[in-house]
């Protein structure tokens, strides 16, 4: 079933779990993303960056999750990642996607708590969620970022602007970063429950590939309550297809049907052990029992 994505990071945050929020590239990593939440009976938000909306198109992806996730038996909800842009912003809300994150962490603070204002109104007119950053969350990812910490508030001026815009998830710096880790990050669970005792809206975790159990664990028991995974979902694809191509090349057997299987079956693998991870496993039903879903709702993605 389709379902809202503030209402999955909060039944999330009541019964002490994450719900994986998974960047996809494709109707091959969808499958696979899906298949791993409907094995594991979790709720799941698929994920998908502004370069792969563009490369898609919004009409495209939005009926490819729709047919993907219409009738499973677990919630999964549709979010637009990082997007500074208010233009593909607007696209997606009329798409009735279940949420976007509009990255306003580029822009000074006053810009940033106009702007992000502006799109919770046009946003919750068509009953889509917002997530927040006004902070910058060091990496580039799909071409958004940056890798210099440019913008960064008290707990306290992070509460307050969501307060006064009305978005509905924050997504605060707590140390992680974009992209694949070079060293030990110096992680931040004791701001997330700062922020916690400030503000009742779901907190989430960016830059969580690499990150050992216990850190997510950490989190977890701080307040965070959905948690993006995206490298993974890159390096088991294509680490996948290159195992493929490397037999095929040998063999002089050139099957993409195969290969396709293979990469989903590795994708499915990897989102599986973070579900496991965020202790995610066999909460669908309750979720869905306690109203996740978006049913009513007309859009391009209504149940």
């Amino acid at each position: 079933m389709i379902a809202s994505t503030v209402a999955l990071a909060r039944h999330g945050r009541e019964h002490g779990y994450a719900v994986p929020a998974v960047n996809v590239l494709d109707d091959i990593s969808l499958r696979a993303v899906v298949a791993a939440a409907v094995q594991a009976s979790a709720p799941l938000i698929v994920q998908v960056s502004v370069k792969t909306v563009k490369q898609l198109g919004t009409e495209l992806m939005t009926t490819t999750f729709r047919l993907a996730a219409q009738d499973v038996p677990v919630p999964v909800a549709l979010h637009l990642d990082h997007c500074p842009d208010r233009s593909v912003i607007s696209d997606v809300v009329a798409a009735g996607w279940s949420s976007v994150l509009f990255d306003a962490s580029d822009r000074d603070l006053a810009q940033a708590e106009r702007e992000t204002g502006e799109v919770v109104a046009e946003a919750h007119a068509r009953g889509v969620d917002v997530e927040s950053e006004i902070e910058n969350i060091v990496g580039v990812e799909d071409g958004v970022g940056s890798d210099v910490a440019l913008h960064a508030y008290s707990v306290e001026e992070l509460a307050a602007v969501a307060d006064r815009t009305g978005v509905d998830l924050l997504a605060p710096q707590l140390g992680t970063a974009h992209g694949q880790y070079t060293a030990r990050p110096v992680l931040r669970p004791d701001r997330v429950r700062a922020l916690a005792a400030l503000t009742d809206r779901p907190i989430v975790l960016h830059g969580g590939t690499g990150l050992a159990p216990e850190d997510f664990r950490a989190f977890i028991d701080a307040g965070v309550s959905k948690i993006n995974i995206s490298t993974a979902v890159k390096m088991a694809y294509m680490k996948a297809a290159a195992a493929h191509l490397d037999t095929a090349r040998a063999k002089d057997k050139w099957d993409p049907p195969t290969m396709f299987r293979e990469i989903q079956r590795a994708v499915t693998a990897a989102i599986a052990t973070h579900i496991d991870w965020f202790g995610a496993a066999g909460h669908a039903a309750d979720a869905i029992a306690s109203g996740v879903g978006l049913a009513g709702r007309a859009t391009g993605v209504e149940r």
